[in-house]
């Protein structure tokens, strides 16, 4: 039976949006896409929208699950994840929610015995309303044996590389925006001969809380300029992590660049554990005041 398509799908949500926090998966193709919403599920979403072509399978335990809602929509055809993202907004105002590709594995600190609603509740009680997240890339290290980029067991990424630089603010010549930082590094910094300027940043706002008139934008920040801030005024606050093959993937499956790269290892390469511990001790993501 064909997924219901996103009007459909709002216009009777059922239990999907009754409370949250709530994740969003937009399946560009089939790869790792049970793991996704697998790590997600495990993770505390109390629902996933999963956004993918009919033609996508899945096995029959995640196909089943009543955390899981499957809404018919296709990248590949024109669809817009931006859009889609902004209906969802609509819909649920207050709740916190999610978004990001398949082959992606949110992270946060202390995720191993803390559920991510329990770090959007204290990240509320913060006054935040928006988390920022940092894409780090991972990558296969045997290009031959992987020729997609991608092996969740031999994943690796880099452990050093990244950078920040001032956000121009366009209203005031000469001034950055306050407190918000263009995030580079990763598969994007090392082979941006092959990325188009704009798509180089890593960072991403992809846990927020919807309210009426939010508007995510095409370069992944929103409408409300304090969204797109890293911390409050007065001291720093939980960020987290994308891992994510998506690059590593788009750069081999790309004719322009695949003949180029033989191999994404470098000196500064180093096995990811999949365990948030790593994370922290790299310095890409930041607990805060959260202990």
């Amino acid at each position: 039976m064909p997924a219901p398509a996103l009007k459909a799908f709002l216009a009777a949500p059922g239990p999907a949006l009754a409370s949250g926090p709530i994740a969003l998966v937009f399946a560009e193709d089939e790869v790792e896409l049970a793991s996704t919403l697998r790590h997600h599920l495990a993770s505390g979403f109390r629902s996933i929208l999963l956004f993918a072509p009919d033609a996508f399978g899945l096995p029959p335990d995640l196909a089943e699950d009543p955390a899981l809602h499957r809404i018919s929509h296709d990248l590949a055809s024109g669809d817009s994840l931006t859009e889609a993202v902004n209906a969802v907004i609509d819909s649920a105002p207050g709740l916190w929610m999610y978004y990001c590709y398949n082959a992606e594995y949110l992270f946060h600190p202390f995720r191993e015995t803390r559920s991510v609603g329990e770090l959007l509740r204290f990240h509320a009680e913060e006054r935040r309303d928006a988390m920022l997240t940092y894409v780090i890339d991972l990558y296969a290290p045997d290009l031959a044996r992987h020729p997609d980029a991608v092996s969740l067991r031999q994943a690796h990424l880099d452990r050093s590389g990244y950078y920040a630089l001032a956000r121009p603010d366009p209203g005031k010549a000469g001034h950055p925006k306050e407190r918000q930082l263009d995030f580079y590094g990763g598969l994007r910094w090392r082979f941006e001969e092959h990325i188009p300027a704009d798509r180089r940043r890593i960072d991403r706002i992809a846990l927020f809380r919807a309210k009426p008139g939010l508007r995510l934008q095409e370069n992944h920040t929103f409408s409300d300029e304090e969204y797109n801030t890293y911390a409050c005024p007065w001291h720093n606050n939980l960020t987290a992590v994308i891992a994510s093959f998506r690059t590593a993937k788009a750069l081999k499956r790309n004719p322009g660049s695949t003949f180029d790269i033989d191999s994404f290892q470098w000196q500064n390469s180093t096995p990811f554990e999949w365990h948030s511990q790593q994370l922290l001790e790299l310095g890409l993501m930041e607990p805060g005041q959260w202990f």
